[in-house]
Order: structure tokens, then sequence, then C-alpha cells
């Protein structure tokens, strides 16, 4: 092999490898596929919510890291956290839930 094809051919092996290791997990980061993941199971949440007569979805914002979801934001009484976390708790993917939901007050 000449030497213009070995460094051809490192320059790949280099390339490919810088790419499988950017799309690899961290303990902080998310993979490629976990991040699309997360985006589906986010998305299923907010589409339930909205579903939802008795919840005001628009003044909850829902994060995903890892099929771990977090309700954040503001809802009108106890009911309707509790009733939002069942919601989202019911969706696919969905590894647990972490309620930061607080009720607006007057």
């Amino acid at each position: 092999m000449t030497i213009s094809r070995r460094l051809i051919a490192a320059s790949v092996f280099g390339l490919c490898l810088i790419s499988a290791v950017g799309c690899a997990a961290t303990r902080t980061t998310e993979s490629t596929g976990e991040y699309f993941d997360d985006t589906a199971i986010t998305t299923s949440v907010k589409a339930a919510l909205l579903a939802e007569a008795d919840i005001k979805s628009f003044d909850i914002n829902v994060e995903t890291f890892r099929g771990d979801v977090q309700l954040s934001g503001f809802v009108n009484s106890q009911n309707q956290i509790e009733r939002a976390i069942a919601v989202a708790r019911q969706q696919k993917g969905v590894k647990s839930v972490k309620n930061d939901l607080r009720i607006k007050t007057s």
C-alpha cells in the first residue's frame, strides 16, 4: 500500500472513530438514539396533557432525560398536579416522573 493510500485509510478510520464517539452517551449527555427517544416521550406526554380537559396544560413544561420526565409550571389545584403525574406515567417509555408543578396563588 502506498503512503497516500495509508494516509487516506487512516483518515477514514479516524473520522469513523470520531463519529462513533460523538454519538456515544456519557453520564451527563444522551446518545443520538436516546435524544430521539426522549423527544418522542416529551411529545407524547405533552399531547396526552393537552387531551386532558381537567388540566390547563399550556402552563406545564415537560422535559425528558433518559426516560425520566420532569413536569414543571403552574396549575390551579392539587388534583391537576396528581392528574398530570398520572397522565405522564402512563406514556410509553416513561421510567419516572419528577414533579415540580406548583399551584397558582391568587
